[in-house]
Formats: C-alpha cells, structure tokens, sequence
C-alpha cells in the first residue's frame, strides 16, 4: 500500500510539473508576441502622430498648432484612462486569471 502511494505522489508531482512547464512556456510565449506587437505599434502610433500633427499644422498655418492639438488629444485620453484605472486593473486580472486557471 506504502509503494502504491508513493508511485501516485511521484506521478502527481511530474504531472504537476509538466503542467507547469506548459503554462510556463504559453506564458513566455505569448508575452514575447505581445512585447513583439507592441514595439512595432509604437513606432506606427509614434510615426502617425508626427503625420497626423505637421498635417494639422500645416493645414492651420503653424506647425506647433498642429503639435498642440495632437499633444491636448492624448492629454485627454490619458484623463480618461486614470478615471477608467480601477475597470481597466480587474478586466486585466480577470483575463490573467481566467487564463491560468486553463
């Protein structure tokens, strides 16, 4: 009886460890993609901004016109993300959680 329940724990903890070697590497895997993503976003985002402002700018006649007006627009969204900081915190640890749990 002794050897039956040492056999179960040693394959409950390889099972455990193979578990966690898969969450691991799906983990690393997709932060990766995600890091990935997101630098080349930011060169689109920081690119088309600069496109977006000397167009305004020189649509009005001063090209720091065009600036300022790109600069006021993410003033107010970052306005918005910090009153939508609590939603935004639990959407994000749900996803996490959620995720793991599989």
């Amino acid at each position: 009886m002794i050897d039956i329940i040492k056999d179960y724990t040693t394959k409950r903890l390889d099972l455990l460890k193979l578990q966690f070697t898969e969450k691991s590497s799906l983990s690393a895997g997709i932060i990766a993609f995600i890091s990935i993503v997101l630098i080349a976003f930011s060169f689109f985002i920081i690119l088309f901004n600069f496109g977006i402002a000397f167009l305004i700018g020189e649509s009005l006649g001063n090209m720091s016109y065009g600036f300022l007006i790109v600069a006021g627009f993410y003033f107010l969204l970052m306005i918005i993300v910090i009153f939508l900081k609590k939603k935004i915190v639990n959407s994000i640890a749900n996803q996490v959680i959620e995720f793991l749990k599989h």
